[in-house]
Order: C-alpha cells, then structure tokens, then sequence
C-alpha cells in the first residue's frame, strides 16, 4: 500500500513584472519561472497530443518579450493564464508547476 498523495500547495504566488512567476510552496522551496518558459510548456491540448503527451508546439515559435496579461486561480490546484500571443487554454496544476520547477535544486544538470 502507498503513503499519502503529496499534494503541492504555494503558499505565495507574485507576478514579478510582466515576465516572470514567483511562487513559494508550503514546503518552503521557491520557484522562479520565466513566463516564455511556462508558454513553451503549455498543457493544454492545442499544445500537448492527448493521446502521446508529446509537445506540438515549437518552443522556438513563442516570441522571446511574450507577457502574462492575466493570471487566475482555478479552483485550489491551478492557475490559469492568459498570454500576450492570445493564447488562453492551458491550465497549469499546483503539482505541474512544482514538476517544472526550473532551479538547481529540482534540475541540477541545467547548470
């Protein structure tokens, strides 16, 4: 039998100017996302095949000054964003967002 679900809450979350994410989780760990980053990993399914999981998006396609024009909370577990290249259906889960997580510490081989 498995523990517990870890569930992953921020226990902050600042947009940092127009192109950055800062959320700080209830374990304490602080993540900093580059909002070109988070577009380039859209979940949503004009983004992601459904059936494979694998990317239909060219990163290199997102233009490098793109912006969050709005941020909302979905339910308890999500945010959803609305990007300055129209782009609005992907919905980033709490537990998404952790996985993505682009520091030293979760991704030591990005050094």
């Amino acid at each position: 039998m498995s523990g517990p679900a870890v569930r992953f809450q921020p226990r902050e979350i600042q947009r940092r100017g127009d192109d950055e994410l800062f959320i700080r989780w209830e374990d304490g760990h602080e993540s900093l996302f580059a909002v070109r980053f988070l577009r380039q990993r859209c979940p949503c399914a004009s983004c992601v095949n459904e059936w494979t999981g694998e990317s239909m998006l060219d990163p290199e396609s997102i233009a490098s000054d793109i912006k969050v024009e709005k941020a909302e909370l979905v339910g308890n577990y999500a945010i959803a964003f609305q990007f300055s290249d129209g782009h609005s259906t992907g919905i980033f889960s709490f537990e998404k967002l952790r996985q993505l997580c682009p520091c030293g510490a979760c991704r030591p081989d990005s050094r």
